[in-house]
């Protein structure tokens, strides 16, 4: 009978040294292959130079690495890549590559699918089938690092969880990848230049909190007003913008760490003066900037544009009070890359 290899990047850097000790070789070692794991991208026992062929052997024999592989990448005229990132199973996800000229972002999945069932999101309509693992979201970062800088020559400069899937209902797994890319011995990136984007669980932006996280926090707020957001995101009746408030509150409160609010404006749904009054009374309750994201059509009709009046109006109404506001264009919409796009038609 064959026995399952266990998937190395599971084990600590600890573990891999009392592995090595338990083999009757030094503990280094251990030092040595998470090294090749983590800080060299090693996808492959034969790759790690420095150790000797026995020890690879051994390697080879008791531990699998279950890396993902870049099944199909789509480029934009805009610069833009997107990646179908299959994994060790089987099933695919997407990440993708947004340039400007001043940096690079990587926008990274967290689950096969979505939890949630926001009704203007291509990602949403596919089931949940799991939750990644740390090393399957941190290899969608070193696969996009390379192509950063193989195709616009700089390292990548900033991580955003915006890909498929909610972050915080696969929250150890986001802060174990989190954690591999901030570490020296990982990507070294700072935290600061990464973004975690959620639609919005109040009791885990709290444990958020109470874990003291470093990185920054969005929201996908989309509407002030609670029917209107339970209309758009039906999971508001179970995550209330009362709680959501709560938990903001909670969050600045702990991390001093300005909110972000995105925020797309629909034609008939969330155009109005009073949507306008609503958000405006919501960005009083915490620091807080308002991104107004435009909207990517995904083949049903129900939800369009707004105007280009509708969104001056926010602007105004925003500035006006004193609101940081940025209208975020989109990027990689004629290969299905943009905010709300991603949905594997590959």
């Amino acid at each position: 009978m064959s026995v399952k290899k266990k998937d190395i990047r599971a084990l600590s850097k600890d573990q891999l040294r009392i592995f090595f000790e338990e083999q009757g070789d030094k503990a280094f070692r251990g030092n040595q292959v998470y090294e090749w794991l983590w800080n060299k991208g090693a996808h492959n026992f034969s790759d790690m130079t420095n150790i000797s062929k026995d020890t690879r052997l051994m390697l080879e024999e008791h531990f699998v690495i279950n890396h993902i592989r870049v099944d199909q990448m789509q480029r934009s005229t805009d610069g833009t890549i997107k990646n179908a990132v299959r994994l060790h199973d089987g099933l695919v996800v997407e990440s993708v590559l947004i340039p400007t000229p001043t940096r690079t972002t990587a926008c990274v999945s967290s689950q096969v699918g979505c939890s949630l069932d926001c009704k203007f999101c291509a990602t949403a309509r596919l089931k949940r089938m799991r939750n990644l693992n740390p090393d399957e979201i941190y290899d969608q970062v070193v696969a996009i690092d390379r192509e950063s800088k193989l195709y616009h020559s700089r390292p990548l400069s900033n991580i955003v969880f915006m890909g498929m899937g909610e972050p915080l209902m696969n929250y150890n797994n986001v802060l174990k990848a989190i954690d591999k890319i901030t570490s020296p011995e990982g990507l070294g990136m700072s935290p600061k230049r990464i973004t975690l984007s959620t639609s919005g669980v109040p009791k885990m932006i709290k444990k958020m909190a109470d874990d003291q996280v470093k990185f920054k926090l969005a929201v996908s707020l989309h509407s002030a007003i609670e029917e209107v957001r339970t209309s758009i995101m039906p999971f508001n009746q179970t995550f209330s913008l009362e709680d959501l408030k709560e938990a903001l509150i909670y969050w600045y409160q702990k991390t001093k760490s300005r909110i972000t609010y995105e925020y797309v404006v629909w034609k008939g749904i969330n155009d109005q003066q009073k949507d306008i009054d609503a958000l405006l009374k919501f960005c009083t309750y915490v620091p807080c900037k308002v991104n107004l994201i435009e909207y990517n059509p995904i083949d049903d009709g129900m939800f369009q544009q707004a105007s280009g009046s509708a969104i001056d109006k926010y602007i105004h109404a925003l500035e006006s009070k004193g609101f940081v506001v940025n209208v975020r264009r989109s990027r990689g919409k004629d290969i299905d890359a943009a905010c709300g796009q991603l949905a594997n038609k590959s």
